[in-house]
């Protein structure tokens, strides 16, 4: 179960940022309150996953990196954002980096 609720807390999170652009500068009440109700439940979510088990660490770490990650390749293709050597290679640090994290974790139990 925690990690049902770490992967919904990852959504919520991706269509809350994939709607920040629509917001216009959060002038547009829809669109905003779609942002605030997105980033709401993906820390409840986020929270509920920690509560049941997951380490903060890690459960942060795989949080953000794959909400990194994914938001750059829904930025490329539905927002019209390059893609880029710098960006790629950002996003393969942070992937590694969420690896050693759960590595790490693993043996200190």
């Amino acid at each position: 179960m925690p990690y049902f609720l770490l992967a919904l807390a990852i959504a919520a999170e991706l269509l809350a940022t994939s709607m920040m652009k629509a917001t216009d500068g959060f002038t547009r009440l829809w669109p905003t309150l779609a942002v605030l109700a997105g980033y709401a439940i993906s820390f409840i979510a986020l929270a509920q996953a920690v509560k049941g088990g997951l380490q903060v660490g890690v459960a942060y770490a795989i949080w953000s990196a794959v909400g990194t990650a994914a938001i750059v390749v829904i930025a490329a293709l539905f927002l019209d954002e390059p893609v880029t050597l710098a960006k790629v290679g950002g996003i393969a640090l942070i992937i590694a980096g969420v690896v050693m994290l759960n590595l790490t974790g693993a043996q200190a139990h």
